[in-house]
């Protein structure tokens, strides 16, 4: 028997997938029904509670990040290049992706394969905080779309706005906003960029 008794670091030790960046593993943080935020302890690898939500913002779609991604410096270039804004970093962490499914899951700490199809460009105090857009691999509803252009647009609308309120707090300014809305291409190309700058921070 050769089971590994170790668990694998959820960002630095689950591989991202041999057919990356078309299809990718996503390891999935929170889900719709949660009512705490959770994040990954990048020390430990273990899932830990970040915050509960206080208000009545739900994701609506599986969230987490790719494995062996990271938003720095040559993601904050792309962002910039493509937004036209100044960009100062990104927001080191790994590239965040969402996952649009069908079924109820009902809790995270899992993987997944999924199928990125567009993203989201998120500007969080200046630091460029891409947001991946993907389907479940084989899911009977989600699976049909190839691009985040032929998604009911009410979808895409539920998604930036909660990314647009998520962390906001009554009284105090909005530091995000949504600077870019792309494709499956461009999608890809995001993908591609976090894992140089993954390289390069880690090898």
């Amino acid at each position: 028997m050769n089971a590994n008794v170790h668990k694998a670091h959820p960002w630095h030790g689950i591989p991202i997938g041999e057919k990356a960046p078309e299809i990718v593993t996503a390891f999935i943080e929170i889900v719709p029904t949660d009512t705490v935020k959770y994040e990954i302890d990048k020390q430990t690898g273990y899932l830990k509670i970040d915050r509960p939500q206080k208000y009545s913002n739900i994701v609506p779609a599986l969230y987490g990040f790719i494995p062996k991604t990271y938003c720095g410096e040559l993601i904050a270039e792309l962002a910039q290049e493509r937004s036209g804004r100044e960009v100062t970093e990104g927001d080191g962490d790994p590239l965040d992706i969402c996952v649009l499914c069908e079924k109820i899951i009902s809790h995270g700490d899992i993987i997944c394969e999924a199928r990125p199809i567009g993203g989201i460009r998120l500007l969080d105090g200046g630091e460029a905080d891409d947001k991946i857009i993907a389907v479940l691999k084989g899911d009977e509803v989600y699976g049909a779309y190839n691009d985040l252009s032929e998604v009911p647009a009410n979808v895409v609308e539920r998604l930036k706005h909660y990314f647009l309120t998520y962390k906001n707090l009554p009284g105090e300014e909005a530091k995000i906003e949504i600077t870019n809305v792309y494709g499956r291409e461009e999608a890809l190309e995001v993908i591609r960029t976090s894992v140089e700058d993954y390289k390069q921070s880690f090898y």
